[in-house]
């Protein structure tokens, strides 16, 4: 079992910065690929970063590409996510997911929202225009 807490949303003109994090317990984070999804109102939970168990690997939504950046801190067993140069079109409830990864290799990260056992409760990231 993995549990997952996000912390570090808020209200955020557009342009800025936001950093949020998922701290992760119940198990070792070794070999637990991480992800970040964000919903807003009416529409589906999307994909918006992965990133592989070894955090070697990174996978990111052409929405958000050059503008996120997903991490892991495996000390800390915390996964963060840099959200520059927001948008209003960004304002959503943002969720981190977690997965046993069965590959060994620390390779691979995945961005679909079947692979993820594990969900947080998420937190609400509001950008002001």
């Amino acid at each position: 079992q993995v549990q997952l807490v996000e912390s570090g949303g808020g209200l955020v003109q557009a342009g800025g910065s936001l950093r949020l994090s998922c701290a992760a317990s119940g198990r070792t984070f070794r070999r637990v690929a991480m992800g970040w999804f964000h919903q807003a109102p009416g529409k589906e939970r999307e994909f918006v970063a992965a990133i592989s168990w070894s955090g070697g690997s990174t996978y990111y939504a052409d929405s958000v590409k050059g503008r996120f950046t997903i991490s892991r801190d495996a000390a800390k067993n915390t996964m963060y996510l840099q959200m520059n140069s927001l948008k209003p079109e960004d304002t959503a409830v943002y969720s981190c997911a977690a997965t046993i990864d069965p590959y060994y290799s620390g390779s691979y990260y995945y961005p679909d929202r079947a692979s993820y056992a594990y969900w947080g409760q998420g937190t609400q990231v509001t950008v002001s225009s």
